[in-house]
């Protein structure tokens, strides 16, 4: 393999912004829809709407498997042809949500978004990567998460906006649009980053000897485990969080700016992670963050208990806000632990990572999601016991380093 790097063809602002884009339609894809899954459910005529959590959470299991499949396709055959071929298997799903009849069609339109997002969420850091290195790679991935944080926050808004003047159908519509004109620059304007004397062939046994690997390396796994536990209940959360909120607890047009505010909250964290880890270091860092997250959540599930699951909204932000910075804190620090010991093999590494720990959350939080009756108990107790889960991994895991 040779370490040739590409020189960067576009415009730093540029470039910054097209891979913004690009990895932001994850967000966008998710967040969009959020305020309008009820209208979803009527539409589509649905007996329980617990089951519009799964518009969500099939886009997760779409990306699961996507990050296994484009990584190493980007290697094989070029970053661009594999980015474009995952932008088109997103637009097909975004075609198939838009005018789905039944469910049914939805979610497999929202499966293929997320199998078409694994595309450019995986190679767009690797094209970052062709072309920067050292601090100027790090300067260019901050200039990209300030952009990239910005999402979630704005997402519902749009999406809220839209349902004033048309039906969620024109949601799909927005989001398409942006993955065309993604697509359309992305193939104008951005060069092949990866060279024909760079490229290894696709295959099969460097996958499954690297997924081997990481899961008898009690490090890699024992983190790569955590992070799925840890992202069990953030996931029911975003999964549901529109019935409590919007529903449960009549915020309607209002939900999009409390969303908004809790996703500030995790971009906060990042932040304030960014000025702390390298003085205190990520084990630090991630073992306050957890115990801080249990205790809150122990704590609070006894003081909804005492009303019923619906306590006063103020109290419920509160807690939502230290769960979210708590979360903002452990995503970013228990990924970079789970990949320490695969350095030599980093590309598939994060892609296995990024897959299982996913895989690892979806069972849990489809269980915790399903089980909300129109109050927060399974929600609170589902961050509670997945905390003390992660106390005990935590524990497990640290045994055995220096």
């Amino acid at each position: 393999m040779s370490n040739h790097k590409t020189k960067p063809a576009l415009p730093v602002g540029e470039f910054v912004t097209l891979m913004a884009l690009m990895m932001s339609l994850v967000a966008l894809t998710i967040d969009a829809m959020l305020p309008a899954l009820a209208d979803v459910g009527r539409e589509l005529q649905l007996e329980n709407m617990n089951n519009t959590q799964l518009i969500i959470s099939s886009i997760f299991i779409g990306l699961a498997i996507g990050q296994l499949f484009y990584g190493p396709l980007s290697d094989s055959i070029g970053r661009k042809p594999a980015v474009s071929f995952g932008v088109c298997v997103f637009i097909v799903g975004c075609l198939l949500s838009m005018f789905a009849t039944t469910f049914e069609m939805m979610l497999v339109g929202r499966l293929l978004q997320g199998l078409g997002l694994g595309g450019p969420r995986t190679v767009s850091i690797a094209l970052v990567r062709d072309q920067y290195s050292g601090h100027e790679m790090a300067r260019i991935m901050s200039f990209i998460m300030m952009i990239f944080i910005l999402v979630p926050m704005l997402a519902p808004l749009l999406g809220q906006g839209i349902l004033f003047f048309a039906t969620w159908r024109a949601i799909f519509g927005m989001i398409l649009g942006l993955g065309l004109l993604a697509l359309i620059w992305f193939q104008l304007r951005q060069p092949e980053t990866l060279m024909p004397e760079d490229r290894r062939p696709m295959s099969l046994r460097v996958i499954l000897a690297a997924t081997k690997e990481i899961l008898t390396n009690r490090t890699a796994f024992g983190y790569t485990l955590i992070s799925g536990v840890v992202f069990t209940p953030f996931l029911a959360y975003i999964s549901s969080v529109q019935q409590v909120l919007q529903i449960q607890y009549e915020l309607g047009v209002y939900f999009p700016l409390a969303f908004g505010a809790l996703a500030l909250v995790i971009g906060l964290a990042s932040f304030v992670n960014g000025r702390m880890v390298a003085k205190k270091g990520m084990l630090w860092m991630v073992k306050r963050s957890v115990i801080a997250s249990s205790i809150a959540s122990v704590v609070f599930s006894l003081w909804s208990y005492r009303y019923g699951g619906h306590p006063p909204l103020t109290t419920l932000f509160v807690y939502l806000a230290i769960l979210m910075f708590c979360t903002g804190i452990l995503f970013g620090n228990l990924n970079s632990m789970a990949m320490e010991p695969l350095g030599h093999i980093a590309g598939i590494g994060a892609a296995i990572v990024g897959s299982v720990s996913t895989l690892i959350s979806m069972p849990g939080a489809i269980l915790i999601g399903q089980a909300y009756e129109g109050n927060i108990m399974p929600l609170i107790l589902g961050f509670s016991a997945c905390g003390l889960l992660t106390l005990v991994l935590l524990y497990w895991v640290s045994r055995s380093e220096p």
